[in-house]
């Protein structure tokens, strides 16, 4: 073979070569299954399938195959905050009818642990805890200044005595390193603004800077739907369809998302020392919470 014919051959090879590389390169980028990855987020994001709620259907006590009733103090006597409610366990703090559930904040002399207080409340936990998914709990919030209800998540391995998952065996970090989600805070001092926190070893107390909200137009006299959509990668909090904030840290640690695990729920209503002193009762009104994913 000639040293021309054999170049001839050789650049024939080569050229073949480089064709097949370059058109395998460009082909796996459309791939079918390298774009997998793409696929699974965006099917996370659309949570469907219902895995757990409540309609609050029947008359009188919650139904305590979903919900435990906290009312053990905090050492010191009272609630953190310097809130100045007893939370009870009594059905005219919290029962069901006409397929609402009723969270009742009340004015009344009420002694217990050994502590007398001038407000009564209520304080639930869900026996239910789950990682990432979506959340809706439509609901009507109670009205009066010094009114602070909310509608909230904590770690299920939260370190406070008294409640539900610490009773079982959970509870291992503290408060804020373990986490908190607040779905929903409300203050009567500001009738019908409606705001969602996120609390973490990073912004906690009288740190918190991850948070937003919005004004609506009746709080207290008219059911909306507050939501919570909770995937490995952040979190949007809104109103009737209306996203207010979004969580979504830059830098992902210990302190910024102890997000990967499991949460429950919290409903109560707490009660603040600059109370009115007109203030009677109140209630926080459920028709449903339901979550998805």
């Amino acid at each position: 073979m000639t040293k021309q014919l054999r170049f001839i051959v050789l650049s024939i090879l080569l050229i073949g070569t480089l064709t097949y590389f370059i058109w395998n390169g460009l082909t796996s980028e459309v791939n079918p299954v390298a774009s997998t990855e793409n696929t699974t987020e965006i099917n996370e994001l659309d949570y469907k399938t219902l895995v757990w709620s409540d309609e609050f259907e029947g008359e009188g006590q919650i139904d305590t195959e979903k919900w435990f009733l906290q009312t053990k103090l905090p050492p010191g006597g009272s609630w953190w905050g310097g809130l100045i409610q007893h939370y009870t366990d009594r059905t005219s703090n919290t029962f069901v009818k006409d397929g609402y559930l009723h969270l009742v904040a009340k004015k009344e002399t009420f002694e217990d642990q050994g502590e007398t207080k001038a407000y009564t409340a209520a304080r639930l936990n869900s026996k239910f805890a789950f990682t990432y998914g979506k959340v809706e709990v439509r609901a009507k919030l109670p009205q009066g200044i010094g009114t602070w209800p909310a509608i909230w998540m904590l770690n299920q391995n939260i370190d406070e005595d008294g409640a539900y998952w610490q009773t079982k065996g959970y509870g291992t970090t503290p408060w804020p390193n373990c986490g908190e989600i607040d779905i929903l805070e409300h203050w009567g001092k500001n009738q019908n603004f409606v705001q969602s926190a996120v609390h973490n070893g990073d912004s906690y107390g009288y740190y918190v800077k991850n948070l937003g909200g919005q004004q609506l137009v009746d709080a207290s006299g008219e059911f909306h739907v507050y939501s919570l959509q909770w995937t490995p990668e952040k979190m949007d909090f809104g109103v009737d369809g209306k996203t207010h904030y979004t969580y979504q840290p830059k830098e992902r640690n210990a302190d910024t998302w102890p997000f990967g695990m499991d949460y429950y729920f919290i409903f109560n209503i707490a009660i603040e020392p600059d109370i009115d002193p007109n203030f009677t009762e109140s209630e926080m009104v459920v028709d449903y919470i339901r979550v998805y994913q």
